[in-house]
């Protein structure tokens, strides 16, 4: 059973699948690794510490010649894992609602893709979910990056010289990025508050210290199955647009996370509503790569308006590349290693399993997944 490890080719993604850990791991199991030379160097890994690890390094087509079972972080290409077994896995975050061309690449290959971000969040599978380790790592750097360009203190200080007041921090969206931005800004010394659609997230809010800002006595707050967010009622929208509008004006950051799996991000703030920040604010629109919660964002880049800068930092996870290929990693493990049947020496997986179900773009040359036929 041979697991091949491929070096990233999107611009600008700078994680690795796999680390020396996760090898040893694997290798424990009874695989063979291979990794593509210089697959971790942007994550501070070595190929020597591969190669001490037990895993084999060498080029491409040497990598992926046999394999059983392609990591990756972003999926590759399809014509860029020829040489592969027929049936292989590949297993990587797939984007399948974007890169849909990419997923009938992988069935007319004749590979079985498996989309880790469509990990359904069930106990179970809480050790494999890529999206909350990779969202955790983004909502702790949304609040430092957000820091380093305000440009101001963010504890309150009191000096010989007067008092500097604290910054005062707004998370709008409190999934698992949410909740880690609260938490860091806590630390940092700010002022918190945070707002969602989702009533039932007030009390994790209130539970780390900040002020929950929520619509009251509106109907239309609304979750899904697994926690995450839907679309809300129109009058639930206009009653949370005009607390939200009193509220942004008196802040001096305000970070955005809110997704919606399968359609655009929804429209938080506005352009109106930014001229209301004092200048020197900031916006951190996390959502800027699924068409941005903030309207004026731009993806890759930090633009001003009105004298607030709009951060728009695209795949934020590999700017913390080193932790985020060590949690990624241990996530495709997890998976693996729940699946692995000793005896055959490779994973086995059930079509009926709720997870297998869930995350199978393509099996046997065709399209199989229910979210992307519906």
């Amino acid at each position: 059973m041979k697991i091949a490890v491929v070096k990233e080719q999107a611009a600008g993604e700078l994680r690795v699948a796999a680390t020396p850990e996760t090898v040893k791991k694997l290798k424990a199991l009874g695989a063979e690794l291979a990794v593509e030379a210089g697959a971790g160097i942007n994550a501070a890994i070595l190929d020597s510490s591969f190669s001490d690890a037990g895993a084999t390094i060498g080029d491409r087509a040497a990598t992926l010649a046999g394999a059983d079972i392609v990591l990756g972080v972003q999926g590759p290409d399809p014509a860029s894992i020829a040489g592969v077994k027929p049936g292989a896995l590949v297993i990587a975050g797939l984007n399948p609602f974007v890169e849909r061309t990419r997923v009938d690449g992988y069935a007319a290959a004749n590979v079985q893709a498996l989309a880790m971000e469509f990990m359904p969040r069930i106990t179970r599978a809480q050790s494999m979910d890529i999206l909350s380790s990779q969202s955790n790592l983004s909502g702790y750097k949304a609040v430092v990056d957000s820091a380093a360009v305000y440009g101001r203190a963010f504890p309150m200080m009191m000096t010989a010289a007067g008092t500097v007041a604290a910054a005062r921090v707004f998370v709008m969206g409190v999934g698992v990025a949410g909740l880690q931005a609260i938490a860091t800004a806590r630390r940092l010394g700010a002022q918190v508050s945070a707002t969602d659609v989702r009533a039932a997230v007030k009390e994790q809010i209130e539970s780390l210290g900040a002020k929950a800002i929520f619509v009251e006595g509106v109907e239309g707050q609304s979750e899904a199955a697994g926690g995450y967010a839907t679309e809300t009622s129109e009058e639930y929208k206009k009653a949370q647009a005009e607390l939200v509008s009193g509220h942004i004006a008196k802040q001096d950051i305000v970070i955005t996370t809110a997704l919606i799996p399968g359609r655009a991000a929804p429209r938080l703030i506005t352009d109106a509503q930014i001229a209301t920040m004092r200048p020197g604010s900031v916006v951190f629109d996390l959502a800027v790569e699924q068409g941005g919660n903030v309207e004026g964002s731009v993806v890759g880049e930090i633009v001003e308006k009105h004298g607030v800068k709009i951060i728009g930092y695209a795949n934020i996870p590999s700017r913390m590349a080193a932790d985020a290929s060590s949690l990624f990693a241990r996530n495709l493990f997890n998976f693996l290693n729940a699946f692995w049947n000793k005896e055959k020496g490779e994973p086995v997986l059930p079509a009926e399993d709720e997870i297998v179900q869930a995350i199978t773009l393509t099996r046997d040359g065709k399209v199989v997944n229910s979210r992307l036929l519906g």
